[in-house]
C-alpha cells in the first residue's frame, strides 16, 4: 500500500510557522492544512494571528473559518478531517503542508492515535468548571488523580479542558480517556517530513510580548466586543482561548486593561512552554533554529531538505 506524503511545520507560537508554510507552499505548488485548534472559528482572527487573505498569497488553506463561533471542535474531528484532506491533496499529486502549533492534533494524526468516543455531559462539565472556580484547578485535577492516575499524570493542570474531559469520560462510562497509538515506537502512518522551528527562549518570549501588543493595536478589544455583541457566549470553547478570555474579563469590569494584556502575554508564554514539552515527545522532528537564517535563507534551506527527502526534482 502506498503511504501518503505530508510535510508538517510545527513549533512554539510566534516562531514564524505561518510565513514559512506559505513561502514553502509557493515553491512546492501545494496547499496548507491548518493544524491550529483556534483558526477553525469564524470571527476569531486578531487574537489567533489568523493569516489574512492577503497574507495567504493565493495559497489554498484548509480548516480556517469553517465553524461558527459557538461550535465545539476537538482532536478527533481534526484527525478525521485532516486525514481525508491529505488523501485528497495526495491524489492531486501534491504534498500538503500541515502548519500549526497544537501539538496533540499533529501528534495524534501522524501517529494515528485512537480516541474513545464516549459522549459529552454538559451538566457535569459545568459542575466541574464551577468547582474549579470555587476551589481551584488543582482540586479538580486531584479528582482525576483519584479515578484515573495515568491520565492525571499525563495531563497538566493547565490543560484543564482535557482534565475535565477525562473526568467526563470516567463519569459517563467508567473508561479511561484513551490515547492509544495506532503505531509503535514513534513510527508514523505517513511518509512525513516533520519540520520544527525554534529560537532562543528569551527571544521567543520577547516576540510573544511584541505580538500581543500588536494584536491590541490591531483591534483585539473591538474584535471581542463585536463577538459578544453578536451573542457569542463568554463560556463557549473559542472564547476560552488565550487572548479572548482575558479581554472578556476586562470588558466585564473584572480586571484592568493593563492587567488583561499582561495576563495574555504571561499565558501565551506558558502556552509556548507547554508546546515545547509536547514536541519533546516527537523525536522525529527535524529542528531548525530560525535565528541562524534570514527569512529567505530558511525557506531555501528547508525547501532543499524537503526536495531531498521526497526526491523532488
Amino acid at each position: 500500500m502506498k503511504i501518503e506524503k505530508v510535510i508538517t511545520i510545527i513549533g512554539p507560537t510566534a516562531v514564524g510557522k505561518t510565513n514559512l508554510s506559505i513561502e514553502l507552499a509557493k515553491k512546492l505548488d501545494t496547499e496548507i492544512i491548518s493544524g491550529d485548534s483556534m483558526l477553525v472559528y469564524k470571527g476569531f482572527s486578531i487574537g489567533t494571528a489568523k493569516p489574512t487573505r492577503e497574507e495567504q498569497s493565493g495559497i489554498k488553506h484548509h480548516f480556517i473559518d469553517i465553524l461558527e463561533s459557538d461550535a465545539e471542535f476537538n482532536v478527533t474531528q481534526f484527525k478525521e478531517l485532516a486525514a481525508a484532506q491529505i488523501n485528497e491533496i495526495n491524489k492531486m499529486g501534491k504534498i500538503p503542508i500541515i502548519a500549526g502549533g497544537t501539538g496533540l492534533y499533529v501528534k495524534s494524526l501522524l501517529e494515528d492515535y485512537q480516541f474513545n468516543e464516549t459522549p459529552g455531559d454538559e451538566k457535569y462539565r459545568i459542575q466541574l468548571e464551577e468547582l474549579a472556580r470555587q476551589k481551584g484547578k488543582e482540586y479538580v485535577h486531584a479528582m482525576l488523580e483519584k479515578v484515573d492516575p495515568v491520565a492525571a499524570n499525563r495531563l497538566h493542570i493547565n490543560d484543564f479542558r482535557r482534565v475535565i474531559r477525562a473526568l467526563e469520560v470516567y463519569h459517563l462510562g467508567g473508561e479511561s480517556i484513551s490515547q492509544e497509538k495506532g503505531v509503535k515506537d514513534n513510527q508514523l502512518v505517513y511518509n512525513a517530513m516533520v519540520i520544527g522551528l525554534m529560537m532562543e527562549r528569551s527571544h521567543l518570549y520577547e516576540r510573544i510580548n511584541e505580538r500581543v501588543d500588536l494584536m491590541v493595536d490591531a483591534g483585539l478589544i473591538d474584535e471581542v466586543k463585536q463577538l459578544l455583541h453578536r451573542g457569542v457566549s463568554p463560556t463557549c470553547q473559542a472564547m476560552k482561548g488565550i487572548g479572548y478570555k482575558e479581554i472578556v474579563e476586562y470588558l466585564q469590569g473584572e480586571v484592568s486593561l493593563d492587567y488583561a494584556i499582561e495576563h495574555i502575554k504571561k499565558s501565551t508564554r506558558h502556552f509556548a512552554k507547554r508546546q515545547l514539552t509536547w514536541f519533546r515527545k516527537m523525536p522525529y522532528i527535524r529542528w531548525y533554529n530560525v535565528e541562524k537564517y534570514t527569512s529567505n535563507e530558511i525557506v531555501e534551506e528547508i525547501y532543499k531538505d524537503v526536495a531531498g527527502y521526497f526526491l523532488i526534482k
